[in-house]
């Protein structure tokens, strides 16, 4: 299941962050990356920077993880520190999937879902676009600045060559408390339905689709 988050920064917030981005030191991409990617991986990262990090995460991650949308489809147990990623004419990131456990000795999380947060439009580089693989087939994804996807960690996915100026992304991911992506997708549509008929909320159809909400999450939560 793909979810987009349409208005996740709006343009104040995406003229400080790409602000602080565009001022800060870039690393190789290949050193974040796992055995295999590192053949493949083909992009830039911020480098480690304490201060930019936490004026760049204070306005893309506060945003991200109070936004109802993220909540509902993800569902969160846990959430990665991000990485803001560049891609320059000629940069571009092979076709892989996520590692399925992340994070440093003692923080380790299961990747269940990434998200893609882009902080600049597609106006501004060509190519670059996210190709996502599914049983639907590939979809390709190149949203407006500001906007964010969600996608199932398990995906094979990849960044098409950017041939001329610059994509700049956020990148993290997340442990949900439902691990399969069939369950967040059945909770994510009953959590949808009670709001619809959250003006009769306490009609017999609302507190039967509550109920069947309330025990599926209990049901498969994993805490």
């Amino acid at each position: 299941m793909l979810v987009t988050i349409p208005d996740l920064l709006n343009s104040i917030q995406l003229e400080a962050a790409c602000s602080v981005l565009r001022q800060g030191q870039f690393v190789d991409g290949k050193l974040s990356a796992g055995k295999d990617a590192r053949v493949i991986k083909n992009n830039q990262e911020l480098a480690p920077d304490e201060e930019r990090f936490n004026a760049l995460n204070n306005v893309v991650m506060t945003g991200l993880v109070q936004n109802p949308v993220y909540l509902q489809a993800a569902m969160p147990a846990r959430i990665a520190a991000p990485i803001y990623a560049r891609y320059q004419p000629g940069m571009e990131y092979g076709g892989h999937i996520d590692d399925p456990v992340m994070g440093p000795p003692g923080s380790r999380y299961r990747s269940d879902i990434s998200i893609t947060i882009f902080l600049n439009g597609p106006e501004e580089y060509e190519g670059g676009e996210l190709c996502i693989e599914s049983a639907e087939g590939n979809t390709e994804i190149k949203l407006a600045a500001g906007q964010a996807i969600l996608y199932p960690s398990t995906s094979y996915h990849s960044v098409k060559p950017v041939t001329s100026g610059e994509r700049l992304v956020a990148i993290t991911w997340v442990q949900s408390l439902i691990r399969r992506a069939d369950q967040r997708e059945i909770l994510m549509r009953l959590d949808q339905a009670l709001e619809s008929l959250a003006e009769d909320s306490n009609s017999h159809v609302h507190q039967q689709v509550n109920l069947c909400y309330a025990n599926l999450f209990r049901m498969w939560a994993e805490p």
